[in-house]
């Protein structure tokens, strides 16, 4: 049986994103982009996106070209697989989550539940 990777990953367009949000607030590349899970939303679970440098103890670092992921352990647990998307288009701006471990995601797409 072949294991299942554990990570997080950005789309190329996220990154891209990603990385010119950090310019435009000048902010160095010491600084990542923390993925987190939070108890609210109209789902029960919602995500957060900040601006870090502040690495902590269990804290789990997916790197990919220029764009470091960082995320909580505890946070992993719902995120396993996840990817980081960024959409420009008509119907929407902004990041979005593709959540494999979502049994149910709202409108929004900014809250889900497992």
């Amino acid at each position: 049986m072949e294991a299942v990777a554990e990570n997080i990953t950005a789309t190329e367009k996220a990154q891209q994103k990603v990385l010119e949000l950090m310019q435009h607030a000048n902010i160095d590349a010491s600084y990542f982009l923390r993925v987190s899970v939070v108890g609210g939303g109209c789902s029960g679970l919602s995500y957060k996106l900040d601006f870090d440098n502040e690495l902590k103890p269990d804290d789990q670092i997916f790197e990919m070209n220029d764009v470091k992921l960082v995320t909580d352990i505890k946070s992993l647990l719902y995120l396993i697989n996840t990817e980081l998307d960024y959409s420009d288009g008509l119907n929407g701006k902004g990041f979005f989550f593709k959540n494999p471990n979502a049994s149910r995601t709202c409108g929004c797409g900014e809250s889900f539940a497992v």
